[in-house]
């Protein structure tokens, strides 16, 4: 018999800059490995979503950040990878540190880029992501 499943729990941030440009890192492991991604990762038993994405973001990036809202929750499910995640994922902003990847065995790369000039490959969480930002809506 095979062992119940259940759905896990990832968080993730959308982080702009100054000019405007959005920080993705690229996926070495599944889920969605080859695609770009919002920085984050999984919540750990007896953690609020809001510390789990400020832990992951520095344990990835080395970076302290503060959260601005809740942006979105994606329904991250892909059966051909046998992944099903609900994933809140947050505005937030660089408060110190200096980005640079602290996890290779997990991310390709680490980078900036334009709004307007995303990579194609991205994750079905950043996708959703940007579509509820660039629609403005607000879950306050």
């Amino acid at each position: 018999m095979e062992a119940e499943k259940w759905p896990r729990v990832g968080v993730g941030a959308v982080i702009r800059d100054e000019n405007n440009r959005l920080l993705l890192v690229l996926r070495k492991k599944p889920p969605e490995a080859g695609h770009w991604s919002l920085p984050g990762g999984k919540v750990d038993y007896m953690e609020t979503i809001e510390n789990a994405v400020i832990r992951e973001i520095h344990e990835e990036l080395g970076i302290e950040i503060e959260i601005e809202r809740l942006l979105c929750v994606t329904n991250h499910i892909i059966p051909s990878e046998d992944v099903h995640y609900v994933a809140p994922t947050f505005l937030a902003n660089i408060v110190s540190g200096d980005i640079h990847n602290q996890e290779p065995h997990a991310l390709e790369k680490v980078q900036w880029f334009p709004m307007q000039d995303l990579p194609n490959k991205i994750t079905m969480t950043t996708d959703y992501a940007l579509k509820q930002l660039n629609s403005g809506i607000n879950l306050e």
